[in-house]
């Protein structure tokens, strides 16, 4: 549950405080004008600032602030003039004021209420996942970016609109939490899974164990990882299958990063009931609605790539797998390092089609000293332009053709053309 700041008109703040507290959020002040907002923010630590649309309340100087804690802010516009305004600014979380409380709730608690890309618009909101429900992020050992891509990949999703959850399943050891600046005493994952196991983890104990990753506009829920690589045993297969499903019912994406091995670990075949270390990594590839395989592009990176793709088919349906080359550079390939990789994987492995994604050590690195996303560290970046373009295109559905209106004509034209 969030921490609000309200700025607000008396009526409709008095029309909405009861819901939300209802509905388990903490509001920390009740303010008037936007200084006063301004003044609060780090003082009481908001979560998310819910303010009127207008000039009184919402200016471009609020929503810089806001965006350089990281605070959301939601803007409740009583005007198409307000709504003109708070979007001319540069801030899209803009509700009627007249919205429905439960859809305001919706918002705050994580995210655009958007239409279920499988259902009919009746079950618009719902916790239905869409078709790319739960994506892994998969990729051969040698620090190809698994991690990177992950994070990044569920930022994008989360900044286009939909509930996103953010998994570390990697059983060698999680990089997600210090990647994001998050606390991992207590790994998330392996909480879920053991509540799984035991048939508890329903909504109400995924936000407990969850940790939010706060953005303007982009927040999405984290699972940690594994603390360290001794307690693999927690993350068995059963346990994994079930986490991830209930995840399903509740986010409308799932991102799992995952461990790179694959092997079947045949010194314990003997024991059918023994743990398997790699089996968080092959319960989220069944899972799997898409699976990204991550690969560096240097001649290291794109052979232990093709052997590794090749193992991950016989696993995974080709037609679920996304091939995805990071760090292409000149340096490690020489000239035209694009066509290279692209040569390379049609003539071993007879890839027609992968993503190429630009090496951008500057970004990266932004991203890592801040402990945020390329979106919020480095928004111009061409490596975050290229994960968002390939999420448009791959993870996210056709956007519906606006329908088409006949253009009306002045009425004195009107009149000429039917004379």
């Amino acid at each position: 549950m969030a921490r609000l700041a309200l700025a607000l008109d008396p009526s409709l703040e008095d029309r909405i405080l009861a819901d939300l507290v209802e509905s388990g959020h903490t509001i920390v002040a009740r303010l008037v004008g936007w200084r006063d907002v301004l003044d609060c923010l780090d003082v009481v630590g908001p979560e998310v600032v819910v303010v009127g649309a207008g000039r009184a309340t919402l200016t471009p100087e609020l929503l810089a602030a806001c965006d350089e804690r990281g605070i959301r802010c939601i803007a409740l516009a009583d005007s198409d003039h307000d709504r003109a305004q708070a979007n001319r600014i540069g801030l899209h979380e803009v509700l009627d004021a007249g919205v429905p409380v439960a859809e305001l709730e919706a918002l705050v608690s994580g995210g655009v209420t958007v239409p279920s890309r499988l259902g009919d618009p009746a079950t618009a909101g719902r916790d239905a996942g869409p078709a790319n429900g739960i994506v892994a992020v998969w990729g051969p050992a040698g620090a190809p970016g698994r991690t990177t891509v992950a994070v990044n990949v569920a930022a994008e999703l989360a900044a286009a609109g939909h509930r996103v959850a953010l998994v570390d399943a990697d059983p060698y050891g999680g990089a997600v939490a210090p990647i994001l600046g998050l606390l991992d005493e207590a790994p998330g994952f392996a909480s879920a899974c053991r509540l799984a196991g035991a048939g508890a983890l329903d909504r109400a104990e995924l936000e407990r164990i969850a940790q939010r990753y706060s953005s303007p506009r982009a927040p999405f829920e984290v699972f940690t990882g594994l603390v360290g690589p001794s307690r693999w045993p927690e993350l068995s297969d059963e346990r994994v299958t079930a986490a991830l499903a209930a995840m399903r019912d509740r986010f409308e994406y799932v991102v799992v990063d995952t461990g790179f091995s694959l092997e079947r670990d045949e010194e314990l075949m003997t024991d059918q009931f023994a743990p398997r270390r790699n089996a968080a990594t092959f319960a989220a590839l069944a899972a799997a609605d898409r699976v990204l395989a991550v690969g560096l592009a240097d001649p290291v990176g794109l052979s232990r790539l093709l052997r590794g793709h090749g193992e991950l088919v016989d696993l995974v349906d080709a037609e679920r797998v996304d091939v995805v080359v990071n760090r292409v550079r000149s340096s490690a390939l020489g000239l035209d390092a694009h066509a290279q990789v692209r040569q390379t994987l049609r003539r071993f492995a007879g890839l027609a089609e992968a993503t190429l994604l630009p090496h951008d050590g500057r970004a990266t690195d932004a991203a890592i000293l801040m402990a945020r996303t390329l979106r919020d560290a480095a928004p111009r970046s061409p490596l975050r332009a290229a994960l968002r373009a390939y999420v448009d295109d791959r993870l996210l559905p056709e956007p519906e053709p606006a329908p088409r209106r006949r253009a009306l004509l002045p009425v004195g034209r009107r009149r000429a053309a039917v004379a």
